[in-house]
C-alpha cells in the first residue's frame, strides 16, 4: 500500500506561479513513476507531467515551457512548479503513483483556480 500527501494549490492571476508537491509513503519499490492528472469540469482527465524514478520526465504539450516536474527519490516526493498559469490551466489536479507491482494510487486531488 502507498499513500499520498498532496500540497500547494490555490488561487492565482493569471500570469502567476504555483507549486504542488506530493510525498509518498508505504510499500514503495523502484522503479516507479510519479506525476500529476488534472480534470477540469466537464473535460476529461489528462495528464500534466510526470517523472520516472529514474528521471525520464514528460509532459502533456500544452504545459511544455511554463511547467517543470522535479522528484526526490530519497524523500519519494514529486513537485510541479506551474509558472505563467492560464485560465485554461483551471483544474483539480491529482498527484499518482505507478509502479509494476501495484495499482495505480491516486492523492485527493488539490483545486487550482487562474483568475482575476
Amino acid at each position: 500500500q502507498v499513500q499520498l500527501v498532496e500540497s500547494g494549490g490555490g488561487l492565482v492571476q493569471p500570469g502567476g506561479s504555483l507549486r504542488l508537491s506530493c510525498a509518498a509513503s508505504g510499500s514503495i519499490s523502484l522503479p516507479y513513476t510519479m506525476g500529476w492528472h488534472r480534470q477540469a469540469p466537464g473535460k476529461q482527465r489528462e495528464l500534466v507531467a510526470a517523472i520516472t524514478s529514474g528521471g525520464r520526465i514528460n509532459y502533456a504539450d500544452s504545459v511544455k515551457g511554463r511547467f517543470t516536474i522535479s522528484g526526490d527519490n530519497a524523500k519519494n516526493t514529486v513537485n510541479l512548479q506551474m509558472n505563467s498559469l492560464q485560465p485554461e490551466d483551471t483544474a483539480v489536479y491529482s498527484c499518482y503513483f505507478w509502479t509494476l507491482s501495484s495499482p495505480t494510487t491516486w492523492g485527493q486531488g488539490t483545486q487550482v483556480t487562474v483568475s482575476s
